[in-house]
């Protein structure tokens, strides 16, 4: 340890360019998926649910596994399982197979998210420091969230599946060509040991991030609905959903190092709250985009409170793990708040689901109180911890 420099440098950056080509991939296949199988394929409408759904099913497992891998093998390891993963993906759809072709892709691309999103997360965080996981997170979920949100008019641009394919493929090879020009100081435990899939110390931080996110499909699937009756606002209103999450998980990312985390935590779940009540009012269109900005913004702190909390907790070795295990818990909850959110809706109304969504949050704020509450003493001890180490390294 301690043979490169900490920081925002060229490595930084690196992994971060990566990252967002991994995910332009998967997202300009997108909006080109659903026509292909209903046209071309002759598949039903309800085969184009299982195969968007399929993704989500093999994300979830595949956490398990993406997070030790990235522990025993290294992060470079993982991040570039995950980017070939995805490149083969985009091949298998150009093979002549069919339905089973596009759910044998699908399951690849679910594999490689989780690798990918893994290895890059708990890679950033050591190439930037520790001491700036907040910050490191932040930037890794606004490439993610950059490349998701290109990737659909990359894909509209290129106008075919084939096509999208292609640059599904393409893509991911840049970047793992781009990850052999980093150098990784990461160096797995010779006979590490054995952990559980699910250790305690994770249970209170993966139950806030996944009552978070509960608002996450009531706004991708109820947002433009519900606000069509108050005046149509709601394209405009989840353009600054998705806007102020990249901007404030760019620019605003490390916050959470500055600040104890719990401050940025909680601010996030007030604002969200707000924006969430807000909506469910049916506001005036002016209203409405602000406060979908507002829930924007608010959502942009959570998962980098919480889950650089967890990184300060948790030794070198155990972090791909426990990234792996926080990000099933927001596939999890967000799953089934997807089907929750549609029975609400469809028996109590829109409004009824944002409700539950602000109402999600107090659960979340809940759990926050176990994940704050202990973590000051267990980071300040991984700080004594890491420094004496760093000490008899150095000696």
């Amino acid at each position: 340890m301690g043979l490169y420099p900490t920081g925002l440098g060229s490595r930084f950056w690196l992994l971060i360019g990566a990252t967002f080509l991994g995910f332009l991939g998967i997202g300009t296949v997108l909006p080109a998926l659903a026509p292909h199988v209903r046209h071309d394929l002759g598949g039903s409408d309800q085969t184009i649910g299982f195969v968007i759904g399929v993704f989500s099913f093999v994300a979830l497992a595949s956490r398990f596994v993406s997070g030790p891998l990235a522990d025993r093998r290294g992060r470079k390891t993982a991040f570039l399982t995950g980017l070939l993963s995805c490149a083969l993906a985009g091949a298998v759809y150009f093979l002549p197979l069919g339905i089973a072709g596009i759910y044998l892709a699908r399951m690849l691309q679910g594999f490689g998210e989780a690798c990918l999103y893994t290895g890059a997360a708990a890679w950033a965080v050591e190439v930037a420091g520790i001491h700036r996981s907040g910050q490191a997170l932040g930037l890794v979920s606004s490439g993610i969230w950059g490349g998701i949100s290109a990737g659909p008019v990359v894909g509209q641009w290129l106008g075919s599946f084939q096509r999208a394919a292609l640059m599904q493929t393409v893509a991911a090879l840049i970047a793992a060509a781009v990850l052999t020009r980093v150098s990784e100081e990461y160096e797995p435990a010779v006979h590490p040991p054995r952990r559980r899939w699910i250790p305690k110390s994770i249970l209170a931080p993966g139950l806030a991030i996944g009552f978070v996110n509960v608002q996450y499909p009531v706004v991708a699937g109820f947002l433009i609905l519900h606000l069509a009756r108050y005046g149509k606002a709601g394209p405009a209103a989840f353009s600054a959903y998705a806007l102020l999450i990249l901007l404030s998980r760019f620019f605003l990312g490390g916050l959470p190092d500055r600040f104890h985390p719990a401050i940025t935590y909680y601010a996030g779940l007030v604002a969200m709250a707000a924006g969430l009540i807000v909506i469910a009012a049916g506001p005036s269109p002016v209203v409405a985009v602000a406060a979908a900005a507002a829930l924007g913004f608010g959502l942009s702190f959570p998962w980098a409170s919480v889950a650089s909390t967890v990184m300060r907790q948790t030794p070198a070795g155990e972090r791909g793990s426990a990234l792996g295990v926080l990000t099933a818990f927001y596939d999890l909850f967000v799953g089934i708040s997807s089907f929750a959110a549609g029975a609400v809706a469809t028996r109590f109304g829109y409004s009824a689901a944002f409700l539950t969504a602000a109402g999600a949050l107090g659960a979340a704020a809940i759990a926050g109180r176990f994940v704050f509450k202990s973590g000051k003493r267990r980071t300040a001890l991984f700080f004594e911890n890491d420094f004496k180490s760093k000490s008899m390294t150095a000696d």
